[in-house]
């Protein structure tokens, strides 16, 4: 599993995670929304800390700087 995830796509990642997880915690967000959201925040986790973004390899996408 080649990576192809950049360092700023893995920091938006985790900001956004971390962001869903405040607003569940402050009760913004509730329900199935939370639910949903906590999913795509577990994802979003998983994805930055591997490199690692399976829905980039049907579109040939890439944010990882070229070696």
């Amino acid at each position: 599993m080649k990576q192809n995830m950049g360092t700023v796509d893995r920091i938006i990642r985790i900001v956004a995670a971390l962001a869903i997880a405040v607003l569940a915690y402050v009760n913004l967000i509730s329900g199935t929304v939370a639910i949903v959201l906590g999913v795509l925040a577990v994802v979003f986790i998983a994805t930055s800390f591997v490199g690692f973004c399976p829905l980039y390899l049907p579109f040939g996408l890439s944010t990882r700087p070229k070696e």
